[in-house]
């Protein structure tokens, strides 16, 4: 299977983003059968078929599996299950993760969209902690001089109602509601 133009395009610009080891933020966007995980594999292929070091994390229990090398988020990067605005991840330093992250030239993390923010801010406050000694000019740049590629489907996101109750967060329509549990697929 070939790379469309479009692909190729997307891998150009984070391979060269990779090879200057200058570190830079991207996110790929797309739906169910769009191809990111192809686009995952690539990448983390070239890179890897280098000698490089990629940390492929999924947010879901389920897609982490179709990622090569794929861990959870939370296993990978020790992130608190309920993080803060202020949270780091417990990583300590001189550990072999820390020795790890370190060494990794990119970071590919699918499902992104389904995770808090806060998740991304304790491992950016993390990764400035561990990397402040390697390059300190470098400090004010997010995620520290690291490649890190974000995916995922931002429709798969259910959209939520400040403050709102339980009867407001979710108001499904009863004539798209499926009754039938003896056999859902028939109902439809």
């Amino acid at each position: 299977m070939n790379l469309t133009a479009e692909q190729k395009s997307v891998y150009d610009k984070i391979i060269a983003v990779v090879n200057e080891d200058k570190g830079g933020l991207f996110f790929l966007y797309g739906h169910r059968g769009t191809s990111k995980t192809f686009i995952w594999r690539t990448l983390s292929s070239s890179v890897r078929s280098r000698g490089d070091i990629v940390l492929a994390v999924a947010s879901s229990g389920i897609a982490y599996l179709f990622l090569s090398g794929g861990q959870k988020t939370h296993s990978r990067f020790a992130i608190p299950l309920n993080p803060t605005k202020d949270a780091t991840c417990n990583i300590k330093q001189g550990s072999p993760l820390e020795n790890l992250i370190v060494k990794t030239n990119l970071i590919i993390w699918d499902e992104a969209p389904l995770m808090h923010r806060y998740y991304f801010k304790a491992l950016d406050h993390t990764l400035r902690d561990i990397l402040r000694f390697i390059n300190t000019s470098s400090l004010d740049k997010s995620f520290e001089r690291k490649t890190i590629v974000l995916g995922g489907d931002f429709r798969q996101i259910l959209p939520v109602i400040t403050k709102g109750t339980s009867t407001e967060t979710i108001q499904i329509p009863d004539d798209i509601l499926i009754n039938d549990c003896v056999d859902p697929i028939l109902a439809i």
